[in-house]
């Protein structure tokens, strides 16, 4: 190949580098302060009103779950010594002093010996005889217990002519104070 196909390019001339320059300059006097935008002071309060109402709402709130929850657990309270009041007088109820005693009311006697019946033949073994009139087992007798839980039910209320009850149940109240603290009466 012949060298005649190489193509020259010219040189540009290289331009010397110049360094920035720096914008200092002396102050003279001090920058002019922009005036805050309204609209911003206006966002920035009414963030910070928004954030104190929503605690002042959960703090209400609180409270009030707080008065609620404290009423629910006394009428909680109350119930469970209403159910275990119930309880003792269930137990009382059905103990078997207080169920011999309202069969021996009902008539009801203890039988004698057991008999038995084969369903095969039909055939009776035992006695065979009904219980007689007497029982052997005397609930209020002289080797009963007594039973703590057994309470007897107040006689019903003597009715007038109207149909209306007269005698009332009276509690018990403390004296009235009228005249001061009241006090035993000394010689």
């Amino acid at each position: 190949m012949s060298l005649n196909a190489f193509v020259r390019k010219p040189v540009q001339p290289v331009a010397p580098e110049r360094t920035p320059q720096r914008k200092l300059h002396p102050v003279t006097r001090p920058a002019v302060r922009r005036k805050p935008k309204l609209a911003y002071a206006l966002v920035a309060l009414g963030g910070a009103l928004a954030i104190g109402a929503a605690q002042i709402a959960l703090s209400l709130a609180i409270t009030q779950d707080s008065f609620t929850l404290a009423s629910l657990s006394s009428q909680q309270r109350e119930l469970n010594l209403q159910t275990h009041a119930l309880q003792e007088e269930l137990t009382g109820v059905s103990s078997p002093q207080v169920l011999a005693s309202n069969a021996a009311g009902l008539g009801m006697v203890v039988a004698g010996s057991p008999s038995y019946l084969r369903l095969s033949d039909g055939a009776v073994f035992g006695t065979g005889a009904g219980a007689d009139w007497t029982s052997t087992v005397n609930p209020a007798g002289v080797g009963a217990v007594s039973n703590s839980l057994i309470v007897e039910p107040p006689p019903p209320p003597a009715e007038t002519e109207e149909g209306t009850a007269t005698d009332q149940p009276t509690q018990d109240l403390p004296p009235s104070i009228t005249d001061g603290l009241p006090s035993p009466t000394t010689h």
